[in-house]
């Protein structure tokens, strides 16, 4: 079954090789959201950009770039695996609005408010209070709308994520996180805020990193899988799927600039712990894109159908994506 299945990772931000994007081929992985960002402005953004224009052009056989659900048919059609970007941060856009269409015209897709930390936009997750979206980040939720990109609040607290779903006039996303009552880490989501995205049309994608999931690198699939069923009854089918953030074949390096950009001196914990200064073990059971025919079958095995597995690996992020990229009229 899982060869027939169009099948979205809602986000990657893996050390992007010829090896990486065969083993996304070779795991049935029809499109992948990838990180061009976290911390990089504006012009930092464009060197990104022009770092994937190299990528499709050397490994054009295997990857091709998206700019819409369309492309992602087509790549399953032609057997490659689609690549559609998106922002972790606010940093690209800087403090000038224009700038968010400007980077959807050059096939920015997906833009999170904020990155952890208070942004000009909303509050992140890793703050101490949090006081919503602020008058900037109104205007820019108002813009990207308008735009058609897609609005990402898996790294943002409880009221400003809350707020970015009324303010929204388009069901938002939060590409990659997992339910508080599976695993209290500050960037998983309550159940309030899983409520009411699945109230709104928007997408939960559920994330694979150790640190975010019940025991950590020792949570098993039937466990994973348990917690997928639960939040479906929660949020409605329609409106989970799988954003694992695998960070595949990163060094240390990456994990320092992810956490601590240019705004900290010292080194930032995350979860506040230095048991988190390094990558986690992998999961036994998914060690890189090659395992997800394991999670279909996970899936099938818990009892969920067909028609509902083929939504949660992928059918309900393609539609998402087809309804959420047209720009206002």
């Amino acid at each position: 079954m899982h060869d027939e299945l169009i099948v979205i990772d809602g986000l990657q931000y893996s050390n992007w090789s010829r090896e990486i994007f065969t083993q996304l081929r070779e795991g049935g992985v029809s499109a992948v959201h990838a990180t061009l960002v976290y911390h990089e402005n504006a012009r930092e953004t464009l060197s990104r950009l022009g770092e994937w224009n190299r990528r499709f052009e050397q490994h054009g056989d295997l990857i091709m770039p998206v700019a819409g659900a369309a492309d992602i048919r087509r790549a399953k059609q032609l057997g490659k695996v689609g690549v559609f970007f998106g922002a972790q941060n606010c940093s690209p856009i800087e403090d000038d609005i224009a700038l968010i269409e400007v980077f959807r015209q050059l096939n920015l897709l997906i833009m999170q408010l904020t990155y952890n930390n208070q942004s000009l936009l909303a509050t992140g997750c890793y703050e101490g209070s949090d006081s919503g979206i602020t008058r900037f980040g109104k205007q820019a939720i108002a813009e990207m709308n308008r735009v058609g990109m897609l609005i990402d609040m898996s790294h943002s607290a409880e009221r400003s994520t809350l707020e970015a779903i009324e303010l929204s006039s388009r069901p938002i996303i939060i590409s990659h996180a997992n339910p508080g009552f599976f695993h209290p880490a500050k960037r998983n989501k309550s159940e309030t805020v899983l409520r009411e995205l699945g109230r709104s049309g928007g997408l939960l994608g559920f994330s694979l990193y150790p640190f975010h999931l019940h025991n950590g690198s020792d949570c098993t699939l039937a466990q994973f899988c348990d917690m997928v069923a639960r939040t479906a009854d929660l949020m409605g089918i329609d409106h989970i799927g799988i954003g694992t953030d695998l960070c595949q074949n990163q060094p240390q390096s990456v994990l320092e600039w992810m956490r601590s950009g240019r705004w900290s001196k010292q080194v930032d914990y995350g979860e506040g712990s230095a048991s988190n200064a390094d990558w986690p073990k992998p999961l036994g059971w998914f060690g890189d894109s090659r395992d997800f025919p394991t999670i279909t079958q996970g899936l099938l095995q818990r009892g969920f159908t067909a028609e509902d597995t083929a939504k949660v690996m992928g059918l309900n992020w393609l539609r998402t994506l087809e309804q959420g990229l047209k720009p206002a009229q």
